[in-house]
């Protein structure tokens, strides 16, 4: 006898697209109708561990073609536009420079900032994959210029294949294969709302976001091999960038948790990650840190100072679980106190200034004039009072998955994979709460308990009475970020209309500098140092052979200040500046947020005088540029 195919029909052309290719799904597995009468809590009989992993590869693949194929309908506008990703540009420059020559361990941006140039805090781990594509691209085709574009579509691509990947299988292990839908539905929409995982999105916190998921995946299902897997991504993530530490902590007092409390599969668990963790730690920072700053006090970047405490945590780990292997609760919990006491003191005794303020060492102005301006360092309370519309999307979704691990837990007790998730997910709210760029990880976190959710109501709403329809379609707007966005700024909106609201994207980016176009002009000019605003320096640096004094970063001090001093200074000091640094150009652009901000804290500055059209006589302007977004001047 047939299925009836017209009960499932929204799953219908998507199963029959994927069963030809004998994934293993059943069509029950695949929509959800499994009897779920003897499910207890999320999680239903737990799936054996290849079951349906095919499947769910498929079905990631899918999805992200979906949303690159959403991005290529409208031409991939971020291919032209950077939109103010100044993160994705400077990466760009650093391996161009990187393949162009530049060694291994020399990470300077020697066009940005003071003569010489900075130090980058970042890692060559996130250049290595790029630069594979870019060169493999060019092989083929004999452009470097073809193989930049390729990566800018393939990276942020791959990376959405392995997150949704990832998040679908937590899914599974969190609550059965009946997820594997809304974990995608949701999983594509809030990635892709996100933005970084859209084209051009070559900034290392994508990349952060799948080792998360996949040292959170691993973490959920107990087993030695996973938990080393778990410790070789946590290591790889810290690399890349210290604002992961906090993951870091959770996932090894996950391992931990499991020593004490299962004596079954703890001590595996706990060697594995321990292990895992300390041996990728200590290849990175033989293979990522030159040995002249290995012990460089630093915060912002890997070095042997915390590769030590890395190393510490990890072994210790291992050590106790292997001391204890026979012992009961009171002996592992003696040597999980010690263990932690002893890191504790490591990192207070190695590193005690990467305990307190990242920015402490920064300059006052700089905190006032810049960070503070920041977006991503913002903290909660303020975008409650800047931008209300901006709270829900951020931070709804995540609450709602708290609340939804907090009920499992409360009504039918302590299990792994909710305990787990739920330390994973209030941490990354946690560090929101106190900057924004939480959200990264807080979000990604936060669809797959949100998956269980909707899958439950699905369940629920098949062959049953309109109000489960009804709380099925509640569950599934509440899921998605799109519909918290929309419906704040919709709100907004209507109280309060912005004068800019039917600006196009494009016309946006034009007037703010961020369209690749805005710098055509400039490129032609002759190499020189360009004074221009911190926001335009990395676009300046991708887009031009010019160097550029400023650029948003915070190692770029000496730079930073140097242009605050000539923009909010009087003519004759601007003029001295620009004299000792050897500016030869000068790049205002009056549509960008910042040439605002620099006017109203300088009102008697050079850059106020040059928005009334008061330039000094030593600027002298080009005139093909005069009624373009970039206007620019020769210094004299």
């Amino acid at each position: 006898m047939g299925r009836d195919r017209s009960a499932s029909a929204p799953h219908l052309e998507l199963y029959y697209l994927l069963k030809p290719l004998r994934l293993g799904l059943s069509w029950d597995e695949f929509t959800g109708t499994i009897d779920m009468s003897n499910a207890t809590t999320l999680a239903i009989a737990r799936p054996s561990r290849l079951e349906g992993w095919k499947a769910d590869l498929a079905a990631s693949l899918l999805a992200a073609l979906v949303m690159v194929g959403a991005q290529a309908a409208t031409g991939f506008p971020a291919l032209f536009d950077s939109g103010g990703d100044n993160d994705s540009m400077m990466r760009l420059a650093q391996i161009r420079d990187w393949l162009g020559g530049q060694s291994w361990f020399d990470l300077h941006q020697y066009r940005m900032g003071p003569d010489g140039g900075f130090v980058m805090h970042w890692s060559r781990i996130v250049d290595v994959p790029i630069a594979a594509i870019v060169l493999a691209v060019a092989a083929l085709t004999g452009s470097m210029a073809a193989g930049e574009v390729v990566a800018e579509i393939l990276w942020p691509a791959l990376l959405s294949i392995a997150a949704l990947f990832l998040i679908v299988r937590a899914a599974r292990l969190l609550a059965g294969p009946h997820t594997m839908l809304p974990a995608l539905v949701i999983g594509a929409i809030t990635l892709n709302a996100m933005g970084l995982f859209t084209a051009r999105a070559l900034d290392h916190h994508n990349l952060q976001v799948v080792f998360a998921l996949a040292m959170v995946k691993l973490l959920l299902a107990p087993g030695w091999r996973r938990a080393a897997g778990s410790g070789v991504c946590a290591a790889l993530m810290l690399a890349i960038g210290m604002e992961t530490a906090p993951y870091v902590v959770v996932a090894g007092a996950c391992a931990a948790a499991a020593l004490l409390f299962s004596r079954k599969d703890g001590p595996g668990d706990a060697i594995g990650f321990g292990l895992g963790f300390a041996g990728a730690a200590a290849l990175a920072l033989v293979a990522t840190v030159p040995p002249s700053s290995w012990w460089i006090a630093q915060c912002d970047a890997y070095s042997a100072r915390l590769a030590v405490v890395a190393l510490l945590g990890g072994l210790g780990l291992a050590a106790t679980a292997t001391v204890t292997i026979s012992k009961g609760m009171p002996a592992r919990l003696a040597g999980l106190l010690i263990l932690a006491i002893t890191v504790g003191a490591a990192a207070i005794l190695i590193a005690p200034q990467c305990l307190g303020d990242p920015f402490v060492g920064l300059d006052p102005r700089m905190r006032d004039f810049w960070l503070n301006s920041v977006a991503e360092a913002q903290p909660l309370w303020n975008i409650v009072a800047l931008q209300p519309e901006n709270v829900a999307q951020n931070y709804a979704t995540p609450a709602i998955a708290v609340g939804i691990l907090v009920t499992a837990t409360l009504r039918h007790g302590v299990r792994r994979p909710e305990v787990m998730l739920l330390g994973f997910l209030v941490a990354a709210t946690a560090v929101s709460v106190w900057q924004i760029r939480g959200t990264s990880f807080s979000l990604p976190f936060a669809i797959i308990p949100l998956a269980a959710m909707v899958a439950a109501a699905r369940r629920d709403a098949q062959g049953r009475t309109a109000k489960a329809t009804l709380k099925m379609v509640f569950a599934w707007l509440i899921s998605l970020t799109l519909v918290w966005s929309a419906g704040s700024h919709a709100i907004a909106n209507a109280i309060a209309p912005k004068q800019n609201a039917g600006a196009t994207t494009a016309g946006k980016g034009k007037l703010s500098c961020t369209a690749d176009a805005t710098y055509a002009l400039l490129a032609q000019q002759p190499p020189t140092t360009v004074l221009t605003i911190s926001n335009l320096g990395a676009p300046m640096i991708a887009t031009t052979p010019h160097r550029v004094l400023a650029g948003p970063y915070h190692r770029n001090n000496a730079g930073n200040i140097a242009v605050l001093d000539a923009f909010m200074g009087t003519p004759d000091q601007a003029h001295a500046v620009m004299r000792r640094e050897k500016i030869g150009l000068l790049a205002f652009c009056p549509g960008n947020d910042e040439t605002g901000s620099l006017v109203d804290w300088a009102p008697n500055g050079l850059m106020a005088d040059i928005v009334k059209g008061d330039a000094p006589s030593w600027l002298e302007p080009i005139s093909e540029t005069l009624d373009q977004p970039l206007v620019l001047y020769r210094v004299h």
